[in-house]
């Protein structure tokens, strides 16, 4: 499943360390640095400060999110922390990543409610697209950050930071982190699947 089909963005907070090495997909791991930079950037570097700041923002976020595992990330910022708001995603929709290939904002007016939670879009398109098939649309591991459930947590997520690999949906923590995980999605995709159903279970 390695390296095709790549659409991403990046940017947001962090998961537990302990990267792979990038795998041989050479051509792939270009393209996931080359996307996650605007022009005047230059593909991001995690340095070992930031890599400690990602695994220690990652470790306080799931001991925070542990009391309330649902099978939809509708983790949402708080004044003490991120909790439980009933809105998938942080309100984003989730088909404009893929139609778009940008997070878009949705809308109260054209919602659904799918696998526990309220999904929004921008348009009555998105909805009746994705109520045709949720399955397809709907990001990975529930839409908790991937790099986080490789990493045996179940944490928030920002929109900006996503990626599409092989026509599946990833969202993840923040910038750093979303570093971390363009260093190897391949691993990470393969731990994450193995790790998510017991997570949610141990929850």
């Amino acid at each position: 499943r390695a390296c095709e089909g790549l659409r991403r963005k990046r940017r947001t907070d962090p998961p537990s360390v302990g990267a792979g090495a990038p795998t041989g997909c050479g051509t792939y791991a270009r393209a996931a640095r080359l996307t996650h930079r605007t022009h005047s950037q230059e593909p991001a570097r995690v340095t070992p400060l930031a890599r400690l700041a990602a695994v220690a923002a990652l470790s306080v976020a799931t001991a925070t999110a542990a009391l309330a595992a649902e099978p939809v990330n509708t983790l949402e910022k708080g004044l003490f922390g991120h909790k439980p708001s009933d809105v998938a995603i942080r309100g984003y929709d989730t088909v404009a990543y893929f139609t778009e290939g940008a997070p878009v904002e949705g809308s109260e007016d054209f919602a659904t409610e799918w696998n526990g939670a309220e999904w929004r879009f921008a348009s009555r398109e998105h909805l009746d697209l994705f109520e045709a098939d949720p399955e397809r649309y709907a990001p990975q591991y529930g839409g908790y950050c991937a790099y986080g459930v490789a990493k045996d947590g179940l944490v928030k997520i920002e929109p900006e930071n996503w990626t599409i690999v092989d026509d599946k949906l990833y969202l993840n923590y923040d910038d750093e982190v979303q570093a971390l995980w363009e260093a190897d999605i391949p691993g990470f995709v393969a731990t994450a699947d193995d790790k998510f159903d017991a997570l949610l279970e141990s929850e």
